[in-house]
């Protein structure tokens, strides 16, 4: 054993021993099991890290389809065309920042703010 290693030990030791860690969270309850068995062995310890911070399968998803939506409007030349993948996209994105608002996230971007500054300019013109 290295010396950081057992200074560790030692401090998890006199933690315990004082109680500290008795207030914890789930103290004294059975540990809740995920079954990761869908997700590739070397992608678990990422995949836990992403769903503790609180980060999901759909918000991932959805910015991955934005930005192939997005990818397809530069290269895009028919405007009738372009109009629909900007309708996707924008779609795309309100249902982005639905997930992030349930999360309890701000979305601030300059992008939707953008977005609702037409939204906005569009009802004030009817």
């Amino acid at each position: 054993m290295d010396m950081f290693q057992l200074l560790s030990e030692d401090r998890i030791k006199k933690a315990y021993e004082k109680g500290e860690f008795e207030q914890l969270p789930g103290f004294g309850k059975p540990m809740k099991i995920e079954d990761l068995s869908g997700v590739p062995e070397e992608l678990r310890m990422a995949y836990k890290l992403l769903k503790n911070a609180g980060y999901s399968e759909d918000e991932c998803l959805i910015r991955r389809e934005m930005m192939t939506i997005e990818d397809l409007m530069k290269k895009c030349e028919d405007p009738i065309e372009k109009e629909d993948l900007k309708r996707k996209w924008n779609e795309k994105l309100l249902r982005f920042n639905q997930l992030m608002s349930k999360r309890g996230v701000q979305t601030n971007s300059s992008i939707f703010k953008n977005y609702g500054d037409k939204v906005q300019s569009k009802f004030k013109k009817s």
